[in-house]
């Protein structure tokens, strides 16, 4: 099969594209051909190394995956070949307390496409069968691919940890991000008022035009004080955030008393100063959050089934151009999703 591939860690250049052995498939495994696969800013933390360092080179990433069903293991039941499916990232054992529960993005074994196993820079792919669902009839193959990962993130953050409810002021940072993209219409969904934030007045207008109800340039110095003041002084009633280091002393400046901030990456930097004062004193909670049970996936995609979310694709290019992809993608180019056609 053709694939991309990373030989070693670094910049984009790392990623090679050619011929690499098809993946076999085993009892309660499913082949799928490939069509679209959407990057990741875990791909770029993958391939410098900063997630997973010890990973076994060459490696493929590539975690949000849709395509076509072209072979199936012994035991696997409702699906057939030419099935249009999209893959569900979170791999996990299926059998441990926390898998039976419905937590299984906390399985002690568990493992994203493409960053613990080999996923969707290729032709084709093999997973569990646990992690196939049917694609959206009305979806192309790009945005059922912008969909997965991001979704998942943006349920688990919004509805499992923040439990946002209607009328409470949501901020969600960096709007661009294929996350915050998500996180605006899944706030939205429950009836929050968002307020988002971006580095450039073209993806703040994008973000409006996806719902958000204000905006905010988080470039501008003391950015938070613009937030307290468009909520009247309180601040962000619960927040989405993902920038990291640089901008995390303004989250939580920017949160109400009793507030509530999800975190689910550090895009900035990993090394942060908390003024612990703001913590207790204001009663703050901060919940770390990554992935979310498989089950989410299917109102996630019940609700962009019947037009209530949608993916959002900022770029397409071919999959033998994946080292271009990332490039937009560090250099936070696009609004929305960068994806790879196979």
């Amino acid at each position: 099969m053709q694939a991309v591939w990373m030989e070693s860690r670094g910049g984009p250049e790392v990623l090679r594209y050619g011929e690499m052995p098809a993946p076999s498939v085993e009892a309660a495994q499913v082949r799928v051909a490939v069509k679209a696969v959407a990057l990741n800013h875990l791909d770029v933390w993958v391939r410098k190394g900063v997630a997973s360092p010890k990973l076994p080179l060459p490696h493929i990433l590539g975690c949000d995956i849709a395509g076509v069903v072209e072979s199936v293991g012994a035991g696997v039941e409702g699906l057939r070949l030419g099935d249009a499916v999209v893959l569900n990232p979170g791999v996990s054992c299926g059998r441990c307390e926390r898998c039976l529960e419905g937590r299984d993005n906390l399985c002690p074994q568990y493992q994203i496409l493409g960053e613990h196993r080999w996923g969707g820079y290729a032709e084709l792919v093999t997973v569990p069968s646990a992690n196939v669902v049917p694609k959206p009839a009305a979806l192309g193959w790009a945005e059922a691919a912008s969909i997965p990962l991001t979704f998942l993130t943006a349920w688990q953050m919004v509805v499992d940890k923040l439990q946002v409810r209607p009328g409470e002021d949501v901020l969600v940072m960096a709007a661009g991000s294929g996350v915050s993209v998500a996180a605006i219409q899944i706030a939205k969904l429950y009836g929050a008022r968002v307020i988002a934030t971006a580095s450039s007045e073209a993806k703040l207008a994008k973000a409006r035009a996806l719902g958000a109800d204000e905006t905010v340039n988080y470039t501008h110095p003391d950015w938070f004080k613009e937030v307290r003041r468009l909520t009247g002084g309180k601040g962000a009633d619960a927040v989405v955030d993902h920038t990291g280091a640089e901008y995390w002393e303004g989250v939580i400046k920017a949160t109400a008393w009793g507030g509530r901030i999800s975190l689910v990456g550090a895009s900035s930097g990993y090394e942060a100063t908390t003024p612990l004062s703001h913590i207790f004193y204001r009663q703050l909670s901060i919940f770390g959050s990554t992935m979310a049970s498989k089950s989410r996936l299917f109102p996630i995609l019940k609700w962009i089934g019947e037009g209530k979310l949608k993916p959002v694709v900022g770029a397409t290019l071919p999959l033998a151009q994946a080292a271009e992809g990332h490039r937009l993608l560090e250099g936070r180019q696009v609004f929305g999703k960068v994806v790879l056609e196979v």
